[in-house]
């Protein structure tokens, strides 16, 4: 995660994106930014020079527009010259505003059917949290990159969108934490691009559409946005749900009612 400062520049700098006129353009964008942050990363002492205050601003766009001029084009290029005029308190806000943005092209590459991402990346965590193996063989650092992400490739191909495979493999190439973190991450990226916020929801069973649609709305006046539902089910709840959105959480699960009631018993 970034800092606040770091994601209210985040959004002035998504703006740079529109110059993207393709859908071809948008995905090329959004490859080219995951590799500019990866390089970032990687070059300790590039990136210090690119977010210190002291330095000229000339300097700094003119060292990003020496080491990457040749390599990426014009959308990209603009979006991290950019990114280096401005002020940066904490050095990797820079990397990860980077590739949070090359989130938002990848997921703008999708076109009318980029709302089907989040979904996707959602679904997919399912899949790892359900599967101690698959989650153990992400995680084994002896395995690369490349064969983490083949791995996941083989799951995938064919059954998510190209903006959704892309998004996973980079989650695989990041080394910054956990892919599942990775992929919640870009999870909660794509759906600020449709104008959502994310609510998971645990609930003893599936809910009814009309349910859903009750969440939603009720969650959405009291959010101020529209709000997709992840919904996992999970018996050990008993009844009740619990939602999380962001750091909030309402839990008004049997279960922990119990739990609450157990507590007062004990003491």
């Amino acid at each position: 995660m970034v800092s606040t400062t770091a994601m209210e520049t985040r959004a002035e700098l998504a703006g740079l994106l529109d110059r993207a006129g393709t859908l071809d353009e948008a995905a090329r964008a959004g490859e080219e930014l995951f590799g500019i942050a990866a390089t970032l990363r990687a070059e300790p002492a590039l990136r210090r020079v690119a977010t210190d205050a002291a330095v000229e601003e000339d300097a700094k766009t003119g060292l990003v527009g020496n080491v990457f001029g040749g390599s990426v084009g014009e959308v990209a290029l603009a979006v991290v010259t950019e990114a280096v005029r401005r002020r940066w308190t904490i050095s990797s806000d820079l990397p990860a505003v980077l590739e949070q943005l090359g989130v938002v092209a990848t997921v703008r590459s999708a076109g009318a059917r980029s709302d089907q991402i989040s979904g996707e990346l959602f679904a997919l965590g399912g899949l790892i949290e359900a599967n101690p193996e698959l989650r153990g063989a992400l995680a084994d650092s002896s395995r690369s990159a490349d064969d983490r992400a083949a791995l996941l490739r083989g799951l995938l191909d064919g059954k998510v969108l190209p903006a959704t495979l892309a998004l996973v493999e980079h989650a695989v190439a990041l080394g910054t934490g956990t892919v599942e973190r990775a992929i919640a991450e870009f999870q909660e990226v794509a759906a600020e691009v449709q104008g959502e916020i994310l609510a998971t929801v645990r609930a003893a069973q599936e809910l009814s559409d009309a349910d859903r649609d009750r969440l939603s709305r009720a969650l959405g006046s009291q959010y101020g946005r529209d709000v997709r539902l992840q919904v996992v089910v999970d018996p050990d709840l008993v009844g009740g749900l619990r939602v999380e959105i962001g750091d909030d959480v309402i839990d008004g699960t049997v279960s922990s009612r119990l739990d609450d009631a157990r507590r007062k018993l004990a003491g």
